[in-house]
């Protein structure tokens, strides 16, 4: 088993967990991981992420679990950033192309299907 390489910053970062579940089938799983590929992911959304000043954010996968890493600066404020982000180019489009996979709310902003998950160990 290989380790996932982290990179390092010249100043002070934090990170944020949040997770989500997909809909239970093996096709829309193998579809949503095919999604964000980096042949199919829009550019639209990397440059978004960006923007927000995000500076890594990893999807790992373990059957239809999903747990997101995002490391931001240590002065990046979340809900302002997320806010930025759902005006960003082709967001909301981008939104509701993954909901087909999601297990939530067609309708929910990126905030309200990902849970944020609090530290404990």
């Amino acid at each position: 088993m290989k380790g996932t390489p982290v990179k390092k910053y010249p100043f002070a970062t934090k990170r944020y967990v949040q997770i989500l579940d997909l809909k239970d089938d093996p096709a829309m799983l193998e579809a949503y991981e095919r999604q964000h590929s980096r042949e199919e992911m829009w550019p639209e959304i990397m440059e978004g992420i960006r923007a927000v000043g995000i500076l890594e954010m990893e999807i790992y996968r373990t059957g239809r679990h999903l747990v997101m890493i995002v490391e931001a600066p240590a002065d990046f404020d979340w809900n302002s950033a997320m806010s930025r982000l759902a005006t960003m180019p082709r967001q909301a489009e981008w939104e509701a192309h993954v909901a087909q996979f999601q297990s939530c709310d067609d309708n929910a902003t990126s905030d309200q299907k990902w849970q944020m998950m609090e530290r404990i160990f």
